[in-house]
């Protein structure tokens, strides 16, 4: 079985291996989980089946694992992405308990998540960017890199009129779609809610963020050439895309140059979404439900901004 206590005794590759991150890093993660599970259930007023609560929190029957190892079960979960009867197998639990586990260290985890553009009203505290490594050299008033993350999942049980929303004719199957947010230094700082992959497109999305909306005055957001027709329809729009080859109208040689710019600039959200997919439970088929599926990505995006800042993500020299 696996345990943290056994863990501490090996290298720190093997934990690097299992989770992603090394002991310090967990440790520096449990205290923050530890700290925000206490404070949810002191302040929940309801046991784990939603009745009422009859005892203080802490009372009744304890976890078979330790604190610690609940953490780990929960990273390796995202990590690794096996069923739960195989994790129940690696941890000493059964299938059930290991998906209750890892259910509920999930919910503490997202809560951790700080992504400033997801809060609805705008936040005079927000720090803005000003620093030369904080911004773009050429695109100063860039504030977000905006693009969808796609992922697979299992084809929904019922009728064509239930599957339909789901499949897309990009990746040929049916998914998940997610809005991903960037800084130009690659923390991410806005997770849109999964949708059907075929039901919107990605500017329709970004429209209904209201991330556009929440920018401070002079800021912008960078985005690819599917946002384009925003541009089109509200030429005071704040969004800085390539500009598109259209039929009989091909792009010009200074308009290719530009294009191939912004891309060098654009590539961080790019890099971001790698990080995301570090983690297996992003990029293999996603299996479990899909109204969960948004707190899943929250979650390895919380774990993501940790990693970025400490290993920053790479900086080309025609971006640096």
């Amino acid at each position: 079985m696996i345990r943290y206590q056994d863990l501490q005794r090996r290298s720190g590759k093997l934990l690097q291996s299992l989770i992603g991150m090394d002991f310090h890093a967990f440790e520096t993660l449990f205290a923050d989980f530890e700290a925000a599970d206490r404070a949810a259930r002191a302040a929940s007023g309801q046991n784990r089946d939603g009745r009422p609560r009859r005892r203080a929190p802490g009372a009744g029957r304890h976890h078979a694992l330790a604190p610690r190892d609940r953490l780990l079960m929960a990273l390796f979960w995202l990590r690794a992405y096996p069923t739960y009867e195989v994790l129940g197998f690696f941890f000493g639990l059964h299938k059930a308990n290991a998906y209750r586990n890892t259910a509920d260290v999930l919910v503490v985890l997202a809560g951790l998540g700080d992504f400033p553009f997801d809060r609805p009203d705008h936040q005079p505290d927000r720090t803005p960017l000003g620093s030369p490594e904080a911004v773009m050299d050429a695109f100063p008033m860039v504030r977000l890199v905006v693009d969808t993350k796609e992922q697979r999942t299992r084809r929904p049980k019922g009728k064509y009129e239930v599957q339909k929303p789901y499949y897309s004719m990009k990746k040929k199957s049916h998914t998940l779609k997610t809005q991903i947010a960037v800084a130009p230094n690659g923390q991410i700082e806005s997770v849109g809610e999964s949708v059907p992959g075929g039901s919107k497109h990605d500017k329709t999305l970004l429209l209904e963020s209201g991330l556009l909306g929440r920018l401070g005055e002079g800021e912008m957001v960078m985005a690819d050439k599917a946002y384009e027709n925003i541009r089109v329809k509200d030429p005071a729009a704040p969004l800085i895309t390539p500009q598109p080859a259209r039929r009989g109208h091909p792009l010009t040689e200074v308009q290719q140059v530009a294009n191939r710019f912004i891309a060098r600039y654009r590539i961080v959200v790019e890099h971001t979404i790698a990080q995301l997919n570090r983690y297996t439970v992003l990029r293999q088929v996603y299996r479990g439900k899909r109204s969960v599926h948004t707190r899943v990505v929250r979650v390895v995006a919380m774990l993501a901004n940790r990693r970025i800042k400490v290993v920053p993500l790479k900086v080309y020299d025609a971006a640096a």
